[in-house]
């Protein structure tokens, strides 16, 4: 063999042996990851594809198959690849129906959630507490928890709120991008015109909440809505779908002495995927969105952080972030890239929001002690708009 056929071996040995060790730690670290997410089960807090059956189908569900449905960012072999364990499944209708069938609207949403559970019962499992989650996860299904997007479904009626949690809804975010007569949204904040975030009614919502056991939800609400529920709930709060402000000033996202806030009450802000809460812009990366997670860690704690990807509620999603089966890239990439120990993403996959739902639940069993359900009505102006009412007294 000539010394150039023997340097030519030479190379291929030596490639074939780099690649070998290449394989090998990519396979170690897809087990690993793997391994973690099977200890844990991975809770997004926020998922609109119930809108989507609405956009796509008008809840015909017989129209639908969950498996494989291409025209959304999530289906069932979806959630299965990207290891999910809980999901919020949103319930959202447009502010154009507020003062007028918003209530109709979201129990639409809420009964087609109920619907496409029962049909799927292989990979959907309803639930409604800390423990069903876990439950859930143990026997490989995909927790399915409801949450609210908006404070106009309830129609400022606390006997609304009460008869959508005994549907099984967990949280409601206060606000979308309207007002309520009792709530101010985040748009308020773009033109400076937030001014009390929460009236004496609202701060009664929370309360009510809090006696219920249900989350409170502080996506999509002004700085000073922010900051009156925290000042009210007895119970920690949730952002479902949220980011950092510090590093993309939206009015979307929470700022640092809400952040610190958010720590003292022991909640948790779900990072938002949606590229213009992330970048500010409309490409970004997924290293763009463990840049907010990080920051996030770094300033309030690994307790504070959780997963909010806001699947089917975006238009566009971040690189290598592109619908429900990617989480397992993200944890990997937080191992690899970003140093994150494994103790640590258990916390931020699930653990961290199981402590906050298990914290929400002892604040409602310890009122139920002293606290019976509120009565507070509003009337007359207070409502708002009252076209549609009957009854304005």
């Amino acid at each position: 063999m000539t010394g150039e056929a023997v340097d030519h071996w030479y190379v291929l040995l030596l490639f074939v042996s780099v690649a070998s060790l290449t394989a090998v730690k990519s396979a170690s670290v897809e087990t690993r990851q793997d391994d973690l997410l099977a200890t844990v089960p991975l809770t997004d807090g926020h998922n609109d594809w119930p809108d989507k059956m609405f956009d796509l189908a008008r809840y015909q569900l017989d129209q639908l198959d969950l498996y494989s449905w291409s025209e959304t960012q999530t289906d069932i072999n979806r959630l299965r690849q990207g290891q999910v364990g809980a999901q919020f499944w949103a319930v959202y209708t447009s502010c154009s129906t507020q003062y007028s069938d918003a209530v109709r609207a979201c129990l639409d949403q809420v009964d087609v959630i109920h619907r496409f559970v029962a049909k799927y019962p292989e990979a959907f499992r309803l639930v409604t507490t800390a423990d069903g989650i876990v439950s859930a996860f143990n026997a490989s299904l995909v927790g399915s928890l409801i949450g609210i997007e908006g404070g106009h479904c309830i129609d400022s009626s606390l006997a609304t709120l009460r008869m959508f949690y005994d549907l099984g809804v967990r949280y409601l975010t206060l606000t979308h991008n309207c007002d309520t007569p009792w709530a101010e949204n985040n748009k308020r904040d773009d033109t400076n015109s937030s001014f009390i975030g929460l009236t004496d009614f609202g701060k009664d919502v929370v309360r009510e909440m809090n006696r219920l056991g249900m989350l409170v939800d502080l996506s999509h609400v002004s700085k000073a809505t922010m900051v009156a529920a925290l000042q009210t709930s007895q119970a920690p709060v949730i952002f479902s779908h949220s980011s950092a402000y510090e590093l993309c000033p939206k009015s979307r996202n929470v700022q640092n002495d809400v952040l610190n806030m958010t720590k003292a009450n022991g909640g948790i802000v779900m990072v938002n995927f949606y590229p213009p809460f992330v970048s500010c812009n409309d490409l970004a990366t997924m290293s763009d969105v463990a840049d907010h997670i990080d920051y996030i860690k770094n300033y309030i704690g690994v307790d504070y952080v959780g997963i909010g990807g806001d699947f089917n509620g975006i238009e566009i999603t971040p690189v290598g972030l592109e619908d429900s089966s990617k989480y397992p890239d993200l944890i990997g990439y937080l191992r690899t890239d970003r140093g994150w120990s494994d103790a640590d993403l258990r916390k931020l996959a699930g653990e961290n929001f199981l402590r906050v739902f298990r914290a929400v639940e002892q604040v409602s069993r310890d009122l139920a002690a002293t606290m019976t359900p509120l009565e507070t009505r509003l009337t007359g102006q207070q409502l708002g708009n009252t076209t549609c009412r009957s009854i304005t007294d």
